[in-house]
């Protein structure tokens, strides 16, 4: 996979010059299945970026608004998304409180597509790289308003499984990973844009609601059912 250092240049006075993308696939490269692709790729790089970088899950998630948010407003052929990505890492980092060093988030990035590789000399294109980052990250900010906080369904899901796990029996609960599996369901809803899309309360009733149906779970609560419970406990 091409990695965004090879896709990107810096102009000498610092202003972001983004490379565009290669036009390899005709009109395909501008279908919407191949957009979804790009972003459900890119949006696993911030994952797997986020956890090399120790972040938390609350600023991963974060990041990958700010990409979709982002794109939601640009043409994805006219911006490099690994670059936006790394610069969208940066910002979430700032918002949620746990700073990450550019140059951390540039040498995570660069193994990521350089597997075994050393990290990055401090030479000129490092430097163009690191400027080209800082902005984009100024660049993300004019498209969004700055409007960069959000609200996130963890709460919401923290809450949710806290109440259902208080309705079924404790030995059955420990033997189904339902919290496993809907953690990870709302980890894969930020793949796309679905995280954007609708409200975090629906997100976190609705990837419990898979995981409780994956396993078959059901949950005596009388005759209401279970969401109108524990929305209401």
């Amino acid at each position: 996979m091409e990695g965004p250092s090879s896709r990107l240049s810096a102009a000498p006075d610092g202003a972001l010059r983004l490379a565009a993308r290669r036009d390899s696939g005709g009109e395909a490269e501008t279908d919407l299945g191949r957009d979804m692709k790009t972003h459900f790729r890119v949006c696993r790089f911030i994952m797997e970026t986020g956890v090399k970088l120790g972040m938390r899950s609350v600023p991963v998630a974060t990041a990958c608004v700010l990409y979709h948010r982002f794109f939601e407003r640009v043409n994805v052929q006219a911006y490099e998304p690994y670059l936006v990505a790394m610069s969208c890492v940066y910002l979430a980092g700032k918002v949620e409180e746990q700073h990450i060093r550019t140059r951390d988030i540039i040498n995570v990035s660069h193994r990521y597509f350089n597997s075994g590789s050393a990290p990055l000399e401090c030479d000129k294109e490092f430097w163009e790289l690191r400027d080209s980052v800082v902005q984009c990250e100024l660049l993300i900010l004019r498209q969004l308003n700055f409007h960069v906080s959000f609200e996130h369904p963890h709460q919401y899901l923290l809450h949710y499984l806290l109440s259902v796990k208080s309705l079924v029996n404790r030995h059955a609960w420990s033997r189904t990973p339902v919290a496993e599996t809907s953690w990870a369901l709302l980890r894969d809803c930020y793949h796309g844009a679905m995280c954007i899309r609708h409200t975090p309360q629906h997100i976190a009733i609705a990837t419990l609601y898979l995981a409780l149906n994956s396993y078959g779970a059901e949950l005596a609560v009388g005759e209401k059912e279970w969401w109108q419970n524990i929305k209401e406990m």
